[in-house]
């Protein structure tokens, strides 16, 4: 049996998950010296509520082989051919970890068939990649159509998004000290993407909260092909008001096909705090792989 799986730091919504029975490898966070898993033994709610609490020490670690292994080991044992998509190398070091439990398994189960598979993504961006391979198969794609698929989608796949406040990237080192404090006197935002190579880039900063929400609707509109046919998302880190100023302009911007709504998770919430938020969309789409998608 062909198995598609993740990691938390997809941040897929639960309806998702539940309807593909998708297996979702927990991403850890360190709260105060105790471990938890993102969305197994800590819920998102729970997370942000530790988050807003300064005295907190919060740390994440990406999923270490041990990890994999145990999430590895028995699909090898069942004879399962596996896809798995991870979080972006250019941000953590999921992908290493995941192929150094891969050989580890092999030692076991030398014909077990498993694909990583680098995002070069990040939350509802790789998240949006593995809901429309999960679409796939369920119109009948096979392995290597999925994992050609996948390929395309991260080719072509942008993500900008911006955040309320600075001192979470500065704390995580995103930002110098200096630039980051000067940001937060004279209000400034800034607006990133998430580059070719899986990692983070600021775009550009601007002055103020909604000038920087508009900014990420400007950003779609100059890169978005053929919204009518696209599968979209958006993310925020449990902020509904900005949330609802976003999609509102975004939809009166563009009109997509179906729009993904998700809160982020520990993976990236810890790094980037409460008010984050994000649009992840397609610059080109293959009629291939779409007429799988439906």
């Amino acid at each position: 049996m062909l198995k598609i799986i993740t990691d938390s730091a997809s941040d897929l919504p639960r309806e998702i998950i539940d309807r593909f029975r998708l297996h979702v490898i927990p991403t850890p966070v360190v709260i105060d010296d105790v471990d938890y898993l993102d969305g197994a033994t800590i819920s998102t709610p729970e997370f942000y509520e530790m988050l807003d609490d300064v005295n907190r020490d919060i740390k994440t670690y990406h999923i270490n082989p041990d990890m994999f292994e145990q999430a590895f080991r028995p699909y090898a044992k069942r004879g399962d051919s596996v896809i798995y998509l991870c979080f972006s190398t250019g941000i953590a070091g999921t992908y290493n970890a995941a192929n150094l439990a891969k050989q580890a398994v092999l030692e076991d189960y030398p014909d077990f068939d498993l694909t990583i598979i680098d995002s070069k993504s990040a939350s509802i961006g790789f998240g949006l990649i593995v809901y429309k391979l999960l679409l796939m198969q369920e119109h009948g794609a096979g392995k290597e159509t999925l994992i050609r698929a996948a390929n395309f989608y991260i080719a072509h796949i942008h993500h900008v998004f911006t955040v309320r406040t600075l001192k979470y990237l500065i704390k995580g080192g995103r930002l110098s000290r200096f630039k980051g404090t000067a940001g937060e006197f004279l209000d400034m935002k800034p607006v990133l993407i998430v580059d070719r190579d899986g990692a983070l880039t600021v775009l550009k900063t601007v002055r103020g909260r909604k000038k920087s929400l508009k900014s990420l609707v400007e950003y779609v509109e100059e890169h978005i092909f053929e919204p009518s046919r696209q599968i979209m998302g958006i993310c925020h880190g449990e902020d509904r008001e900005s949330l609802e100023f976003t999609k509102e302009a975004l939809l009166s911007a563009v009109q997509p096909k179906e729009l993904v709504e998700t809160v982020l998770g520990c993976a990236i919430g810890a790094h980037t705090g409460r008010g984050i938020i994000g649009i992840v969309f397609f610059d080109a789409l293959d009629d291939e792989f779409e007429a799988y998608v439906g």
